[in-house]
């Protein structure tokens, strides 16, 4: 929101720079090669883009690129602040993006204008640009002596979720797939497939890892949220077969509330076929 203070860029790795940005507690990274600089997520408006973009130009002053690690619009909505670049994101995380702009814009404006309405208001200055460049499995960036490769390792918070790999700097960008910030977002999330995406992503995990909200984490942190996960999905799958109701299944979940209850719907949703 206008007026907030952006924060600092802390290096977590070898050119890797990550800054939590206040509003919702959202996670961008650039990543800085020789001839490229990497973006990744783009916040949620034109003027928190704008800032983003500021502040990226205190770090370098490369051209860029940018990758969205998911479509929801705290990652992807400013990608228009950031010009006639290559914007990647997952072929699935680009559908979403173009489909029906003006209705997600109308959603998301009832939802937050009564708890977050300078959020809301600015949300009324989003032109939604979706990617140019899309992946189904993975694809190699080259950003000169260095590279990056975006893999998308199954569903889980949703769809269409990237991973960004950096090989050389032993350091994992996860998105949503990880949070540290808050229980993970499950309202397009597929929580049976979750822990087995999760699973592949702590293959790849043995230094640094970004979350798509609040502190970088390590490898053990992805390791107890998988077995959370996968907990989940059990009680998910078991409550379905016994009939169990929602509600009651929620309440044994390791998570909170709101979150667990729409894990519990979306997978009975997942078992009924109807996602």
């Amino acid at each position: 929101m206008k007026g907030q203070p952006l924060g600092e860029w802390r290096e977590i790795a070898d050119r890797v720079y990550v800054l939590r940005y206040p509003v919702l507690d959202v996670n961008a990274t650039v990543v800085v090669g020789e001839t490229l600089a990497l973006v990744v997520d783009t916040l949620s408006t034109p003027s928190q883009a704008r800032e983003l973009a500021r502040s990226v130009r205190r770090v370098t002053a490369l051209p860029w690129l940018v990758v969205n690690t998911h479509h929801h619009f705290d990652h992807a909505y400013g990608n228009q602040v950031f010009g006639q670049c290559q914007i990647w994101a997952h072929e699935e995380a680009t559908t979403a993006l173009r489909s029906d702009p003006a209705r997600q814009l109308r959603t998301l404006y009832d939802e937050y204008a009564d708890s977050e309405p300078d959020l809301a208001a600015e949300l009324l200055d989003v032109t939604v640009v979706a990617p140019n460049r899309t992946v189904r499995d993975a694809a190699l960036l080259d950003l000169g002596g260095r590279s990056a490769t975006l893999r998308h390792l199954g569903r889980g918070h949703t769809a269409g979720d990237l991973v960004v790999q950096l090989p050389d700097a032993d350091t994992l960008i996860a998105g949503d797939l990880v949070e540290q910030g808050g229980p993970p977002g499950f309202e397009d999330s597929y929580p049976l497939e979750w822990p087995h995406t999760v699973a592949e992503l702590l293959h790849l995990a043995t230094g640094p890892v970004v979350p798509g909200h609040g502190e970088v984490v390590d490898r053990e942190f992805v390791v107890v949220q998988h077995e959370a996960l996968t907990r989940l999905s059990w009680l998910i799958r078991e409550g379905h077969a016994d009939g169990v109701p929602v509600e009651q299944v929620a309440r044994q979940a390791p998570f909170p509330g709101d979150a667990a209850r729409t894990a519990v719907r979306r997978g009975y949703a997942e078992l009924s076929g109807r996602i």
